[in-house]
């Protein structure tokens, strides 16, 4: 919990509530404070967590701020806030439900095979009074648009139990068992709990708003969504090891991040969450960058997790490429190409972080890495199920040639750099992983004559890299015209560029370890050395502090690698969640939340070290 002045609570003090669609974030005083209806990316219809009057729904006790506890429902993303009150003890129960398929979804269509669940489109609130006597409050203030466009309500029961919210376009039901009142913008209802009483409360956005008849079946709705998060993680493969409790929620994150319509993964719930506190370098992140493919089929099918990695195969399969064939770097979930970046400056942001963005102007950049990030997840995917779809084999074919026809060129890199393109390490090193598994996937069709012409130009990028991408030190350079460090060539180690025996990766790990952490947390590189167009300091970023977990193990440093994990674990929010930065001198997360790039790359870190284990266990 904060102990500053600021209004905004702490990043890591939210909740994630997911139904596949879209999520929730739920503060600590019970306030959702962040909502998009009826999908991840639409505009938000509660967005307190950018303004503190862009729209909020508290249910819970009267007058009371601080809960006693929070926590997920194991195994689901559920949660139940439990608060002592000076007349007794109340729960509260939130959940975004899911249940049965009940037919075609109109409010959200799927482009893939749909499942035998599905999101009810249904944001349920229940609230029970465990012992004495607790006063409750409903305050429901949507501000539609990002804030723009406050709620207009119109009470649709004589009993006065649902009442409508419509503004810029968009209408949602509220209804309860709690008698309400419509002042100004707002709905609210306040009444006395017994011991062993019950009240819920419901937005609906699906079709006919249907929702929840009273308490009992808003109960019954939030566990039958607890049975499916169990049943879904059920299917995981989940070791048994200490680091069990971590995959897991980062298992059920990923899952909750998954838009299930498509398929499509989003980088994050959020917008504009800052990487600089109270600076400029805030991005939308609800979309899905093809970066993120390779480490999410590692991630799904490490878990077993087949029938999610294959959704996402077909996802990408279905993307519009460029002109030249490449895909873009990154997508709408619904597939779209286009994503310009437009800002809300009426909004305060997060912590006056300003501007807040709505798309992100990155998404016709040129970087390179795409290639290799696609590519390799293909060949992950075909590995593990033994076949490759003749819809994919064309794809293979256009990446690899992108990759041939880009790869001496310089580009803005992994991280997006808005300064002058360069020619960056990890760019030429994914450029090499595209040709390397493109002419392994040629192999597996038997297709000699491709499969030795790529792996000639896999050799000869491989051969670049090592002529101009190496300091006169042995350490792999950010770009060629710097010595600068950059955490992105500890990709070198996970892709196999270089064996964890070479010299070169033992001596990149370490100077990266060395000379580009902060109290032991990395950094992506050192902003002073790098033009990335942007102003302030960053954070360290999680996703790189992860990598190095996984380049110690492979450059034959367990107990470092372990002992980073245990430091990385310590970090995690109260309910086991991860932005995408941590500043070290506040002790605090940074930048949009939750990150799947960070719980995707704990999921690696975690499966090396248990591999390690499990390989000592067998040599004793």
């Amino acid at each position: 919990m904060s102990l500053s002045n600021s209004p905004f609570p702490p990043i890591a003090d939210y909740a994630f509530l997911s139904d596949c669609h879209t999520g929730a974030l739920v503060a600590p005083d019970g306030s959702v404070d962040w909502l998009c209806v009826p999908a991840f990316d639409s505009p938000s219809a509660f967005g307190n967590l950018l303004d503190r009057g862009a729209g909020s729904f508290r249910f819970g006790p009267y007058g009371i701020n601080v809960p006693t506890q929070r926590s997920y429902v194991p195994g689901t993303n559920v949660l139940t806030t439990t608060w002592h009150t000076p007349g007794g003890w109340l729960l509260v129960h939130d959940a975004l439900t899911m249940g049965p398929r009940q037919g075609p979804d109109r409010v959200t269509p799927h482009t893939r095979p749909p499942a035998d669940d599905d999101a009810e489109h249904l944001l349920v609130r229940v609230v029970e009074c465990l012992e004495g006597m607790v006063e409750v409050e409903l305050v429901c203030e949507p501000a539609f648009d990002y804030g723009r466009a406050p709620a207009e309500w119109k009470l649709v029961d004589e009993e006065w139990h649902a009442a409508d919210a419509t503004g810029a376009g968009q209408t949602f039901r509220l209804s309860t068992d709690l008698l309400i009142g419509v002042e100004g913008s707002s709905t609210r209802a306040r009444h006395t709990l017994a011991k062993g009483d019950r009240a819920f409360c419901a937005l609906s956005w699906a079709e006919g708003f249907a929702g929840p008849v009273d308490a009992a079946d808003a109960m019954a709705r939030i566990e039958r969504t607890v049975a499916f998060w169990r049943r879904w993680l059920a299917r995981a493969r989940i070791p048994d090891h200490s680091l069990r409790h971590p995959l897991e929620r980062s298992a059920l994150t990923i899952k909750g991040l998954t838009y299930m319509p498509t398929g499509a993964t989003v980088a994050a719930l959020t917008t504009s969450l800052p990487e600089t506190p109270g600076g400029e370098r805030n991005w939308d992140y609800r979309f899905t960058w093809m970066r993120d493919s390779t480490f999410t089929l590692q991630a799904l099918h490490f878990l077993n997790l087949d029938w999610e990695a294959d959704e996402f195969m077909q996802f990408v399969a279905d993307l519009e490429p460029n002109e030249d064939g490449g895909l873009q770097i990154m997508y709408g979930i619904d597939g779209r190409r286009d994503l310009t970046e437009t800002t809300r400056d009426d909004l305060s942001g997060y912590e006056g972080a300003q501007p807040v963005r709505i798309g992100n102007g990155a998404f016709d950049q040129r970087q390179n890495d795409v290639y290799g990030a696609v590519l390799d997840s293909l060949l992950l995917h075909t590995r593990r199920s033994e076949h490759l779809p003749r819809r994919l084999w064309p794809l293979v074919k256009s990446q690899a040639e992108g990759a041939l026809a880009a790869w001496r060129e310089p580009d803005q890199g992994i991280w997006e750099a808005r300064g002058a393109p360069q020619h960056y390490v990890s760019s030429k090193l994914m450029c090499w992983v595209a040709l390397d598994r493109a002419s392994k996937l040629a192999g597996i069709r038997e297709d000699l004559a491709l499969e030795k012409a790529w792996a000639e130009a896999a050799d000869e990028i491989r051969a670049d890299i090592l002529a101009h991408g190496v300091s006169d030190r042995g350490v792999l350079r950010q770009h060629y015209d710097t010595d600068a460090l950059d955490a992105s060539t500890l990709l070198a180690a996970i892709f196999g560029f270089l064996p964890g025996s070479d010299e070169r990766m033992k001596k990149t790990v370490d100077a990266i370890s060395s000379e580009l952490t902060e109290h032991g947390f990395v950094l992506r590189y050192v902003t002073g050395e790098t033009d990335d167009g942007l102003s302030g300091k960053e954070g360290t970023f999680l996703i790189c502090s992860f990598w190095l977990v996984s380049a110690l193990s492979i450059v034959g440093e367990p107990q470092e690698a372990a002992d980073m994990l245990e430091r990385l674990l310590r970090i995690a929010s109260p309910l086991g969640l991860y932005a995408e930065e941590f500043e070290v001198d506040r002790a605090r997360h940074l930048g949009n939340f939750p990150q799947a790039f960070s719980h995707l790359a704990l999921i690696e870190a975690a499966a090396r070290i248990i591999l390690a284990d499990r390989l000592d266990e067998l040599s004793l």
